[in-house]
């Protein structure tokens, strides 16, 4: 294969990834840094691995392409995720960063709850970690799928093939790095993200002849892409808008929350972060949209986008760019890729490292034993993964919204009444977790209807959390006490 500007950016970018793992590897002295960074991450790095561990290949590849795919009515994903992550960071980060480290220095989410809710700490922690293998497994999938596609397209590999280089990398650094490596790599990808997001767009409106082109060229293709209610009616648009809902119980994402250095750096960390989203989301939505515009002018390039138009994208980045700056561009989606999926590898760690190995099987076990078992536990989920992944008709946005609607209802609600309502208890907060992943499995495979399954996932939990602590005893007087000391520091601290 003759090396051309593309795979030698793409070289160069994989290498830095690797060097920052290693450099990260310095500064990881305990299971703590490994797993959480020691709590020391600032404004800046908190808010963009907040978003770029949240943004994953779905962004670049799932979101455009069911843009490209079905039009604008699409948009309400986007919207329904900036209206959710706004308010998980104004009444969610906050409150979790102080209960956390309130709760004996909870280092995972199952960690939180057994600490929170002593009454059924055990099942909580076991069926907690289960939740997260589970689901994550199949959200890192996504992510195997997405590199995939992206080496396919750069390298002209086979899918077999694309799939292991595509999760090498990744791999790599996540494993000697650790949470530190995973963040600081974050904030590079984030910015690389951004800047294709927003520059992709204006180049296809440019070369359409502005927005006005693009929209007679939209209408000429199907005018119902500019409805904002689709095919599907009003239940598909309240089914898009509902992803907001995801936003309280996904573990990577909430634990850069807690991995904040203080309190005070979360309103500094939340504007930065909200507005890098709706920018890369607002650029995501354009690249699809615009996308159907492009390939209505120039039919004769159509051909990739139309076999799969989850790669809009990818072929508008190597149409319209010179080799140098599509290899730029087209590493975006690998930054969107390993971000994610180096977040949900190595929650998924913790959860094994954490919640079960130090949990059940060795209650001493020290910190380089921790560290180790974590890496060990890195590589065997990536596997999992990349043969769930075979499937070379997969699709990203499939396993990615399954994934998302899977977190948010097992823990979403749980999280919620946790820092909110001091009577729930144990037994509400196992009834949640319960209920919320169950109702979403059943729902997906079963049920047979349209509306997204987290919307009666999250319905079925709170309810089920409500019940539950009402009848059973209310939780002791020294949770109780906790639960007020931090919400004395919370409005202390102005929240």
């Amino acid at each position: 294969m003759t090396l051309t500007p593309l795979h030698i950016t793409f070289g160069l970018y994989l290498l830095a990834t690797v060097v920052i793992g290693f450099v990260a590897w310095r500064s990881t002295r305990n299971f703590d840094d490994y797993i959480l960074g020691g709590r020391s991450l600032g404004g800046y790095v908190t808010a963009l691995a907040a978003g770029a561990s949240d943004m994953s290949g779905w962004l670049l590849m799932g979101l455009p392409g069911a843009l490209y795919l079905a039009g604008l009515s699409e948009a309400w994903i986007a919207i329904g995720l900036m209206i959710g992550a706004w308010c998980n960071w104004r009444y969610v980060a906050g409150p979790l960063r102080v209960y956390t480290e309130r709760s004996n220095n909870a280092l995972t989410l199952p960690d939180y709850f057994t600490s929170r809710f002593s009454e059924a700490s055990k099942s909580l922690r076991l069926i907690s970690a289960l939740v997260i293998l589970v689901f994550f497994t199949i959200y890192a999938a996504s992510g195997m799928v997405a590199g995939a596609r992206l080496f396919e397209s750069v390298f002209g590999l086979p899918y077999a093939q694309a799939l292991w280089w595509g999760a090498a990398a990744t791999i790599v650094y996540t494993m000697v790095g650790g949470f530190l490596a995973v963040s600081w790599t974050d904030t590079v990808q984030a910015t690389l993200m951004i800047f294709a997001l927003l520059l992709v767009p204006v180049i296809v409106l440019l070369n359409i002849g502005g927005p006005g082109e693009g929209v007679a060229l939209i209408r000429q293709v199907d005018p119902t892409h500019l409805n904002w209610i689709g095919a599907g009616g009003v239940m598909a648009a309240v089914s898009a808008a509902a992803w907001g809902l995801g936003y309280f119980g996904q573990p990577h994402i909430l634990a850069r929350f807690m991995a904040a250095d203080s309190l005070k750096t979360i309103p500094q960390a939340r504007r930065i972060g909200v507005t890098w989203m709706l920018l890369c989301l607002l650029g995501s939505v354009l690249v699809g949209l615009f996308g159907v515009a492009y390939f209505q002018a120039h039919p004769q390039l159509a051909a990739p986008v139309e076999a799969n138009p989850e790669r809009v994208f990818i072929v508008l980045a190597e149409l319209l760019f010179n080799p140098w700056v599509a290899g730029v561009l087209l590493s975006a989606i690998l930054a969107a890729v390993m971000s994610t999926l180096s977040a949900q590898l190595l929650v998924c760690s913790s959860a094994l490292a954490e919640d079960f190995y130090h949990g059940f099987v060795r209650r001493h076990a020290g910190q380089r034993e921790l560290v180790w078992f974590g890496r060990f536990t890195v590589l065997a989920v990536a596997l999992l993964a990349i043969w769930m992944a075979r499937d070379p008709d997969s699709r990203v946005l499939g396993l990615v919204s399954y994934a998302w609607a899977g977190f948010g209802a097992a823990f979403g609600p749980v999280v919620l009444f946790s820092l909110f309502w001091p009577r729930m208890n144990g037994w509400g907060a196992l009834a949640g977790v319960l209920g919320g992943a169950l109702t979403v499995i059943l729902w997906k495979n079963f049920a047979g209807s349209a509306l997204y399954e987290i919307i009666p996932g999250f319905i079925i939990a709170s309810v089920l959390i409500v019940l539950v602590s009402r009848l059973t005893a209310p939780p002791p007087a020294r949770i109780l006490a906790r639960h007020e000391a931090v919400h004395d520091e919370l409005r202390a601290g102005g929240y």
